[in-house]
């Protein structure tokens, strides 16, 4: 549940300016609230709290757009095809922008992966980065992605298109191959999501 420390009154005319319906606060203590995708932001003295399933819905509106960003992205799989999940983090100088993490059925581990680059990615141009510099512990996802491996698999090749079209978006990016140790949070977002469910 991020919180955003802000000047409220402010927040409010950004989320207004930007189409999202402001509503009073359902107590004596929240001056205002917002909804806006699968998220609610719920404002205090100084302070925004915002829940909801996908709290960047509203967190990419308050941001200032521009800027680098670093995106993990890993994918889980129990079975090979089985149950399946993303995981996905953004960093900035100052620390976490956004993480996720979400089941996506029954897939493999690569079609994982991607899902997780294609969410993290998508999230990114959202929050509206000028440059993101991408990292996995996926060696397969990283080579066919930069070209230096062939993508025969016709499901993954319709992944790996859209990855490219998203990479395009931005100024500036690199996407570079990590170890596992390195990729740590975004292997415990897939996994949690695995759990939950």
């Amino acid at each position: 549940m991020p919180v955003i420390e802000c000047d409220v009154d402010e927040a409010r005319r950004t989320l207004a300016d930007a189409g999202v319906i402001v509503s009073d606060g359902k107590s004596e203590y929240e001056e205002w609230r917002a909804r806006h995708g699968d998220a609610v932001a719920i404002a205090y003295d100084d302070k925004l709290v915002i829940q909801g399933a996908n709290p960047q819905d509203i967190e990419a509106i308050l941001r200032d757009a521009g800027g680098h960003a670093y995106l993990y992205f890993d994918g889980a799989s129990r079975g090979n095809p089985g149950p399946a999940a993303t995981g996905w983090v953004i960093v900035t100088s100052d620390g976490i922008a956004a993480e996720g993490g979400t089941r996506i059925g029954r897939a493999t581990n690569n079609q994982a992966e991607y899902e997780a680059l294609i969410e993290g990615l998508e999230t990114a141009r959202d929050y509206g980065f000028d440059s993101v510099d991408v990292k996995g512990d996926s060696q397969l996802i990283v080579k066919q992605v930069t070209g230096a491996w062939k993508t025969n698999n016709p499901e993954l090749r319709e992944r790996r298109v859209r990855v490219r079209e998203l990479l395009e978006e931005f100024d500036k990016w690199s996407l570079k191959h990590v170890p596992r140790e390195v990729n740590e949070r975004a292997d415990k977002l897939a996994n949690e999501a695995l759990d939950d469910g």
